[in-house]
Order: structure tokens, then sequence, then C-alpha cells
């Protein structure tokens, strides 16, 4: 209770005063003798993947009090996939702000974060670390798959399927209408390894959550065990002192294991903005993961879990084949053993220590080690004069595997309005072997960056069987979509220095994965002419280009849009780096 004291100008008033207000709550003086255990929740009515957040509350608060801790409960941001506009994405640095400064600004010994949703959890470790007060995570969990004509199905891999199945008639209103009614059938967050399962994965690989945390489903009761678990442990990790809170217990290697991870299980590209913006909040790590890191772990690590979108199972199949435990089992020999976990032991101690249940090989969606479902690389960076601070892909997940070496002319879309008033015109000079690129969808030039890098394809190419098509854009993506998709290219075509800013219809644009490479065939004297006149055009007085009218933007947008970084440093506020600005 004496952690953080308001300031009176009296310490002793101080502390007086908190006492007599929160005994208002019922408390004794015993009960305020305890270490306080904070737990951050994230209910909302706007938010269904946390409809289970009240009884993870109450486990935790139980593991907690069985340990002699005082759980209080206080309210942060809750953000949902589907209902924030324009996007998640331009929250989550609130978001993380929020959980900063009210960590920061509470007297308690450790917190206990519980988050789910794709943004949330990065949010809070973001906050978390700067705060740099004792942390652990506790997510809701995966919901389960509903069913449909006998067929299992599952937010949201098989939202995108099916709606473009429907964009290209080949399923009906009826059809859509009742496939709606199964792809969310439980709570939880999306049942695929999108974007919520991927930083879930991460969180354990990161020692940050035990290894059943990541997957066991949201309305199972070993999630609320799980809970209890984290709750007690909240209560341990307070006698270590300064060695377990996240500036210290985060290294490196930390981040090294849990980029391997990544790889492994053909996560979601979002999770290489948010572990760069993650990484760069840690005063002792930042600037020494950058893209090419993701890209050379990428080298050496196997894809291993056969889950939607990379593979056709469910997390609900993951965590049956024993989950993260197995997982990291197989990804033994690339991990970094000596990192260590929020229990206060090493990575490879815990995992010597973790009872292992054998799991018949036909029965699980975990590959071994040496029979890998995609021998390297399952997400890569691309670089080239398009994108020469770097661009994503997840290469795992195409669905035609010659694009992965493709040129074709390029089909530009202005921005994301542009794009669907033309994408589907019967008019549109397209066809299999166009490169899609969409423009203005990066931090800048769309707030949030949205999850529109997903290009649909034009509709009178499915309507022909065409599946895939090479899209580029400065966007991101779903986790939970797939396609042969090049992602969050930098810097984004708002700048105006951008050369994706000035690519036009017909230029041709060249993707060749194992190279590395993303080019557009343009001569240096012709881009620098583009840009020149390019830059002229948004120095204007009038101009209303984005670049320019964050100058006089007000409120958290103006904020948003004069302190956003680009993708290939994690999309963070500059001054919430650990160097600040």
């Amino acid at each position: 209770m004496r952690r953080g004291l308001t300031s009176y100008g009296d310490a002793h008033f101080s502390l007086f005063l908190r006492k007599a207000f929160i005994k208002a709550l019922g408390y004794s003086e015993d009960a305020l003798s305890r270490p306080v255990i904070g737990i951050a929740d994230t209910r909302s009515g706007f938010n269904p993947c946390h409809a289970n957040t009240p009884a993870l509350v109450d486990a935790a608060s139980r593991g907690v009090l069985l340990h002699g801790g005082i759980p209080v409960t206080f309210p942060t941001i809750s953000l949902h996939e589907s209902f924030a506009s324009p996007s998640s994405m331009f929250l989550r640095n609130l978001m993380s702000v929020d959980t900063e400064e009210i960590v920061r600004a509470q007297p308690v010994d450790a917190v206990v974060l519980v988050g789910g949703c794709d943004k949330t959890t990065p949010a809070q470790l973001m906050g978390g670390i700067s705060a740099n007060k004792h942390i652990l995570h506790l997510v809701t969990g995966p919901m389960m798959p509903g069913s449909h004509r006998g067929v299992r199905i599952g937010a949201c891999t098989d939202c995108r399927n099916n709606w473009a199945n429907y964009r290209a008639g080949v399923i009906d209103i009826e059809e859509i209408a009742a496939l709606n009614d199964e792809l969310a059938p439980t709570t939880g967050t999306c049942g695929v390894m999108g974007t919520a399962s991927t930083m879930a994965c991460i969180l354990v690989a990161l020692g940050l959550m035990p290894f059943k945390g990541a997957t066991a489903p949201a309305v199972s009761s070993a999630r609320l065990r799980i809970a209890e678990e984290t709750g007690a442990n909240a209560v341990k990790i307070i006698a270590a002192g300064e060695k377990l809170k996240p500036q210290s217990l985060l290294t490196r290697e930390s981040f090294l294991n849990a980029i391997t991870v990544l790889q492994a299980i053909g996560g979601s590209t979002n999770a290489v903005v948010h572990l760069l913006a993650i990484a760069n909040r840690h005063p002792a790590v930042a600037g020494t993961i950058t893209l090419d890191t993701f890209d050379e772990v990428g080298r050496n690590t196997p894809l291993l879990v056969d889950l939607k979108p990379s593979g056709s199972n469910y997390m609900t199949d993951f965590h049956n084949s024993g989950g993260m435990a197995a997982l990291l089992h197989e990804l033994r020999p690339l991990l970094h053993l000596d990192a260590l976990t929020v229990t206060g032991k090493t990575l490879g101690e815990t995992l010597d220590a973790e009872r292992r249940v054998p799991v018949p090989r036909e029965l699980s969606c975990i590959q071994p080690f040496d029979s890998p479902l995609y021998p390297a690389s399952s997400l890569i960076v691309l670089r080239g004069n398009l994108a020469p601070r770097g661009a994503v892909m997840k290469a795992s997940a195409s669905k035609d595997r010659r694009l992965l070496r493709h040129s074709g002319p390029a089909v530009v879309f202005a921005g994301s309005e542009d794009m669907a008033r033309r994408i589907d015109d019967e008019n549109l000079d397209v066809d299999e072997n166009s490169v899609l690129v969409l423009q203005n969808i990066g931090p800048v030039g769309n707030p949030g960056m949205p999850e529109a890098g997903l290009i649909p394809i034009p509709r009178k190419l499915a309507e022909r069987g065409v599946g895939d098509m090479l899209r580029v854009s400065d966007g991101r993506m779903s986790g939970t979509a797939g396609g042969t998709i090049v992602l969050h290219v930098s810097p984004e075509a708002a700048d105006p220095g951008s050369v994706l800013g000035i690519v036009r219809d017909g230029d041709v644009i060249t993707c060749d994965v194992d190279a590395r490479v993303l080019r557009v065939e343009v001569s240096d004297e012709e881009i620098r002419k583009r840009q020149e006149a390019r830059r002229k055009e948004v120095e204007k007085d009038d101009s209303k280009h984005p670049w320019k009218a964050r100058e006089k933007m007000r409120g958290y947008r103006g904020l948003y849009m004069r302190s956003v970084n680009q993708a290939d440093q994690g999309a963070d506020f500059d001054f919430l780096r650990a160097e600040g600005i």
C-alpha cells in the first residue's frame, strides 16, 4: 500500500488517506499488509473474445488468495478486432499507454494482465515492459470450432474462405447466412493460428505464461486452472525482486525464442509488427531485433504446426496434440534454453519438469522436427527498390506456390475506397498474371494500418476459378488469412519519398521469395522524377494529403498521425520507444 503514494506533500498523510479510502471497501489491516496483486480486467460488452474474463478474474483471484496475496481488480481499455474503427491497431498504442500508466500509478506488487483479442496482448506487454513491474499474462483462450454440413469450421480463416466463395458465386446468400451462425460458436479468440493465438504462443516462448496457457480452450476447466496458477505465480514472483521484472527477465535470447516459435507455428504476420514494437520498449533489447532477425531465424526454422491458415487444423487440435510443451520439445535444438521464465526457472528447466503425454503421430497436428510441413522460412522478409526498408510475406500460406517467383503488370488502387469501387468492375484491366497493388493503407496513410492487405480476387477472375494472385500493400492482413500476399511495405505509400506511392498501372513488379526480392521494373531516373513530382504535390499549402494534413490534426488522431513510426519499427509512437524521441 506504500507504493507510489499520491503526492500531497506529506507521505505519511498520503498513506493515511489511502488507507481510509481503501477501508471503505471493507479491507482489514491484515488484508492491507499482504502483497497486492493487480488484475487488469479487459471485459467489455463489445469484446466477445473476452466474455469469459469474469470467470478468469475469479479464478486468478482465488490463486492469489490461496498464496497469501490480496487481489485487486482494475479496468483498462479493451480492444476487439471487429468493434474498433478505423481499426484496433489504431488503438493498440493508446491501450499500451493506458496499461503502462495505470500499472505504474497503482500500488501493486505484481499484475496479472488478462487479455486475448489480437491487439490486446501486445498492448499489455508493451505497457508492462515500460512500467517494469512484475507482470504475468493470462489470455482468454481460443474458441471451439463450429460445424456446417458436418464439416468443422471456425473463425476466422473459414470466414474469409467462405466469403470468397460467396463473392465468386460458389455459395448463395442462404448458405453464407447459415455459416455465419457457426463460425464463432463459443466465446474466446479465433480458433486458428491467427494473431491472438500467435501472440499467446509467443507469450509462452517469452517465458511469461504457462505452457498450456496458449492453447487451452476458452470454455474449458483447464483455462480456469491456468488462471488460478497465474494468480498463485503472481504472489510467488514478488520474492525474486528485480530479477523477474520484465526488463530483467526478457533478453534478446527470449525474443529469439519467440521468433523461432512464430516461424514454427506459421504465425500471423501481425506478430512481426507487434514483436518489433515490444522489443523496442525494452532498454537493453531496443534496436537489436530487426526485420532481418526474423528472416535469419526463419531460414533455420521449419514449420511444424498444421493449423489454418498454413495447414488444416484448429487450436483445439494443437492443444490435444500436447500444445506448446510438445512444440518446444521439437524445437529444442533451436531454442535458447537458458532464457528465464516467470517461475524463476529457465526455459530448459521448465521443459525438463513438464510431464509429457505421448500422442500418436497420426493424431497429432505437430510434425516431428525432421519431417516438417514446410522446410523453413514460413514468414519471410523481402527487400528491393519497392521496399527498401522491408516487407513481410507469410510464404507458407501461399495458395499458388508458382506466385512465389512471379513478375506481372501492376493494377494499382490508390486506397481502400478506390479498391472497393473498382475491384469488381467488369472493365478492370486485370488477369490472373496481374499484380494487385493497394496503396495508402499504411500507418499514416490509413491510420491504424488496417487489415485490408488481403485484396480480394476481382470477381470476374474468381468466377473463373482464380484462387490466388500476387498482392502487394503497405497494410496488414489478418493472421487468419492466406494467399501470396506482400504486406507492411516500408516506407509506406503515404510517405512522399516512397516508391510504393508512385507505382502506376502497368509497371512490372517482380517478387522472388528465394532471392528475397521485391522490386518494380522502373529505372532509377524515372523513379526520381515521379518522387519529385509527388513531393511538390504533397507540400502544397492547400494539400489534404495525410502526410501534410497531420500537422494540424487535433486529438488522439493527430497525436497518432504525427508520432507513429513505420511498420519496420513496430508502428509504435516514437516517444514510447525505450530511448524516446
